[in-house]
């Protein structure tokens, strides 16, 4: 792979992660776009966690961006460890005051996703319950309401999500043990 430049602009953000065709690889695992992320995103997602790049939750497009850095990135540079997960709360903050402020009802539908995703990533019930009207706001999507309801499942079955149980050094229980069983409940992660 040739040698990418760092990012560390909002615009700039959102360029690499709407850029078209990239829709397959926002969900998979797939170890080349981790690395195009590794090369080009790790520094600025190194500012937002380290709240650098605070200001840009003054528009909607600089809020997302953010929400980006601190949610979708660190699944992509630190898939299965616990730094995937480190950054997930100020991601919902973000968001949070995003959708407060309305800043979420001047984004299309597909920026929308990501602003909600840390919602469907929360393990707290209310915030998983957010998820659902946030999405169900989004309008007849069956693919999106699919996950969010997948992803409710399963904190109102364990309170958690047991994919992460290793990572976060939690023991597993024989019923989420079960559940594991299939690879499909893991997200990528």
């Amino acid at each position: 792979m040739t040698s990418l430049a760092s990012i560390t602009d909002a615009q700039g953000i959102l360029d690499f992660w709407f850029r078209e065709g990239r829709q397959e690889q926002w969900f998979s695992s797939d170890s080349g776009f981790d690395e195009e992320i590794r090369l080009q995103l790790s520094e600025a997602h190194s500012l937002a966690a380290a709240q650098r790049l605070d200001s840009w939750v003054e528009t909607p497009h600089g809020s997302l961006a953010l929400v980006l850095l601190l949610d979708q990135v660190p699944r992509n540079l630190f898939r299965r460890t616990a730094r995937a997960f480190a950054s997930d709360a100020q991601a919902r903050r973000v968001s949070a005051a995003a959708i407060e402020r309305g800043q979420d009802r001047t984004l299309m539908i597909p920026e929308r996703v990501f602003l909600y995703l840390p919602f469907e990533h929360s393990e707290r019930l209310e915030d998983q319950e957010r998820s659902l009207a946030l999405f169900a706001s989004l309008g007849d999507s069956e693919e999106l309401m699919l996950y969010a309801k997948k992803h409710h499942e399963i904190i109102a079955r364990f309170g958690r999500f047991p994919h992460r149980n290793e990572v976060l050094g939690r023991e597993t229980t024989p019923e989420e043990e079960e559940f594991l069983r299939d690879p499909s409940v893991r997200f990528g992660q």
